[in-house]
């Protein structure tokens, strides 16, 4: 006997295994593999609830068309939420849930990973290797010892992120709108954004996207940085201009961009599109320099990370349908 019907949007091969496994209270998962928006909510019909990810569209129009289809719960499986109009959730009558928390070490060590391959140039080497070029010349790189790095945002992946470079022998400063209990005892140094921009070597992004973060990489925070300064996106891709950033990178003001996330990745990441014509001709741009390291969305992608997603978007749906309150930082609308 299931408990519930879920409409599972966005859905992969190797989601699937992880909820399979997980799913002990029996629901009745129906994994689609196109992404939820208005054109797909009609596959929502006659499901309680749908499962969501980070690039599913969920505007008031969606949200609408899924309500009078019957769906009272939006579980998202992942911890951003800005693909979601809450209010228009709310006026509905929609709760919708989240992952506010699966594995921070996974995002943080991703992070180091983009940090240090760029800094060694170790994706440039391991091509000129496989090319039979042992040549070293154009792949010199620096210390991470010794050097300042700005991490925006002091969330759970922020101090992680923190500790590791601790053990580097970094010096790190930190900017939050709220600095919690744990965040205070770290010597982290507490600055502005002008000081962390103009100080730090390395500057890391751990932040929500929210109206107020939307394009805090702009020129004029670009401007206020060293020169030569390594950029780090693992959070949410319309934290950063990219046009702004990419003037960054030809006037050099920008030394280094290691991304795992776009602004417009709902159309590119996720999906195999190596037999097509990209048709972005932003990234595309990004591409073309040497400096710039990216990823498809990645950072998250651990076992420990993925088993934890699927375990706390079971719990949610499981709550809901037991009519139980959903755990408060769990809970959206």
């Amino acid at each position: 006997m299931y408990d519930m019907r879920v409409a599972f949007f966005s859905a992969k091969p190797y989601e699937m295994q992880f909820f399979n496994r997980l799913n002990t209270q029996q629901h009745e998962i129906s994994y689609i593999d196109a992404p939820l928006y208005a054109e797909t909510a009609r596959l929502a019909e006659n499901f309680e609830a749908v499962c969501v990810f980070v690039n599913d569209i969920l505007n008031e129009h969606v949200l609408h068309l899924l309500s009078q289809q019957g769906v009272k719960l939006i579980a998202l499986r992942c911890a951003g939420y800005n693909n979601v109009n809450l209010n228009a959730a709310k006026s509905l009558g929609i709760i919708v849930a989240r992952v506010p928390a699966y594995s921070p070490y996974s995002v943080a060590e991703h992070t180091l990973a983009l940090i240090l391959a760029l800094n060694r140039k170790i994706h440039r080497a391991f091509n000129r290797v496989r090319e039979g070029n042992f040549a070293l010349s154009g792949l010199i790189g620096f210390d991470l010892h010794g050097k300042t790095v700005g991490l925006i945002g002091l969330g759970k992946i922020g101090l992680v992120t923190a500790n590791i470079l601790f053990g580097f022998g970094c010096k790190v400063l930190g900017y939050d709108v709220q600095w919690s209990a744990e965040a205070q005892k770290m010597p982290i140094i507490p600055v502005d954004l002008p000081m962390l921009y103009q100080q730090s070597d390395i500057i890391s992004l751990h932040c929500p996207l929210t109206p107020q973060t939307f394009h805090m990489i702009n020129h004029e925070a670009i401007e206020q940085m060293k020169k030569g300064v390594m950029l780090i996106n693992t959070s949410r891709g319309a934290l950063i201009d990219t046009q702004a950033v990419i003037a960054g990178l030809k006037s050099e003001k920008i030394g280094y961009l290691g991304l795992d996330v776009y602004e417009e990745e709902a159309d590119l990441f996720f999906e195999d599109l190596s037999d097509r014509v990209i048709q972005d001709d932003v990234f595309m741009r990004l591409l073309t320099f040497p400096n710039v390291l990216i990823t498809g969305h990645q950072a998250f992608f651990t076992e420990e990370a993925l088993s934890n997603i699927a375990e706390t978007t079971l719990q949610n749906i499981t709550f809901f349908e037991q009519k139980l309150p959903i755990p408060e930082a769990n809970r959206l609308a």
